[in-house]
């Protein structure tokens, strides 16, 4: 009798594994690149319409456009910075060590970053441009394969990097007449 449940079980365990096993296979090829992957189909960064010297950031780990617009000897200053915050989901170990679909490859957790970057433009006290964005990236991993903490921290960074980019690409007409003002005193506004 002891046999007969035990090959019962190890019967009702291979065809519930073998149909877990097609799901996870599914979900394993798609779900862990789909839910990270940055947009990498935006255009390249193109520098600012004037040159500015950096205030504050290390000018290697400063968004493209701003990287091509520095110059030591400008009035106009970028301040930058960039905050990260790390993030980790793991499945209990007793649920993935008895689901069958942890031994074809489903993810078992993910690492994740967000970053938040600010960028401020300036020339002494008048603010040229504020810029702010946020991005999470998360990377799945599964028994076979883990990314390093590293890759997801550079996928996030270049992300928010990409932000800024856009976000400075869509208001270049403005900068350029902010900072072709310069040097110029500012206008009182109307009715004062």
């Amino acid at each position: 009798m002891r046999s007969g449940i035990t090959i019962a079980a190890l019967l009702v365990a291979t065809v519930s594994g073998c149909g877990g096993q097609q799901a996870a296979v599914q979900r394993g090829a798609v779900a862990p690149q789909a839910a990270a992957a940055p947009d990498v189909t935006a255009p390249p960064a193109r520098p600012l319409p004037f040159k500015g010297r950096l205030l504050s950031g290390d000018p290697n780990e400063v968004p493209p456009a701003v990287a091509m617009s520095l110059s030591d000897t400008a009035t106009v200053t970028f301040s930058y910075r960039e905050e990260l915050t790390h993030d980790e989901y793991h499945i209990p170990l007793i649920v993935s060590a008895l689901d069958p679909v942890t031994y074809v490859g489903a993810p078992l957790g993910d690492f994740g970053v967000t970053a938040f970057a600010s960028l401020s433009i300036t020339e002494g006290a008048r603010i040229i441009g504020d810029y702010t964005a946020k991005v999470h990236v998360s990377r799945s991993y599964s028994l076979y394969s883990e990314p390093t903490h590293r890759e997801v921290e550079q996928a996030a960074r270049a992300a928010v990097r990409q932000k800024i980019d856009e976000k400075l690409e869509r208001d270049a007409g403005r900068l350029a007449q902010a900072a072709a003002g310069s040097g110029k005193p500012p206008i009182a506004p109307a009715g004062q």
